[in-house]
């Protein structure tokens, strides 16, 4: 059965990530919490199906102050084709010189932490965007496919890869074809495993930040669903306002 199989590749794949990349996600998380006690930002960004990560690490349930999204309309589709399509998208992703673009008037400090989610790792965007955040003086983490670095060559001029630009790396130990499932008769696989590995570590790096801020002091104001019980009715607008001050720092 083809879901069985998805379901044992996909649990394969986590029990990779456990294995192989727990020391990784505790560095990163470690540098990430003395950015937010001390102020600054960790800046979260991805493009195509890659923004799923960043929509679900803040805002949502669970979620602190601190993690800041870099969303671009641009680079995520609202159709499938004409405007706003993905065949638009994954054009404008590939082109080189759109970062400096996107970073204009945004809030990004020198000793802040970009996070880039890709998992191919060979885009422009993604790469680009991890170059500009060196240059400003920001710690870069990559989250991407180790498997898909090893067997593709680079697209961009720099000769690099994403991988390669990134401070601190992050394997999501998801095959290069992205796609878990192979179907008899069809020509190619199916069933995408690279957005629940990568929310799960998304989801891994917010418990661990979250850890350890405690452990400095921190307690910042957590985005709570209202059906948890005993939580002030103002609870979400204290983690807006945190935000906005966080943004002005």
């Amino acid at each position: 059965m083809s879901a069985v199989q998805y379901r044992e590749r996909i649990s394969q794949a986590l029990s990779r990530i456990w294995e192989t990349q727990t020391a990784n996600i505790e560095k990163v998380s470690e540098v990430m919490a003395d950015c937010i006690a001390r102020g600054g930002l960790v800046h979260l960004f991805g493009s195509g199906h890659s923004v799923l990560p960043v929509q679900d690490m803040f805002p949502r349930y669970g979620a602190f102050p601190g993690f800041r999204p870099l969303m671009d309309m641009r680079l995520m589709w609202t159709n499938v084709i004409g405007s706003g399509g993905a065949k638009g998208l994954l054009w404008l992703e590939r082109r080189e010189g759109y970062a400096t673009v996107l970073f204009e008037n945004e809030p990004i400090r020198s000793g802040d932490v970009m996070l880039v989610f890709s998992h191919g790792g060979l885009n422009a965007a993604g790469i680009e965007v991890l170059l500009e955040a060196k240059k400003r003086g920001l710690i870069t983490v990559a989250v991407t496919s180790l498997d898909n670095y090893r067997k593709r060559e680079a697209t961009h001029s720099s000769g690099k890869k994403l991988a390669d630009v990134a401070d601190h790396v992050i394997d999501n130990c998801i095959p290069a074809e992205d796609a878990l499932v192979a179907v008899e008769g069809w020509k190619a696989p199916v069933a995408a495993g690279s957005t629940v590995s990568t929310v799960t570590i998304a989801m891994a790096i917010i418990a661990e930040v979250a850890a350890n801020l405690a452990a400095k002091g921190h307690n910042p104001p957590v985005f709570v669903s209202p059906n948890v019980a005993g939580i002030p009715a103002d609870n979400n607008n204290r983690v807006y306002q945190e935000y906005e001050r966080s943004l002005k720092r």
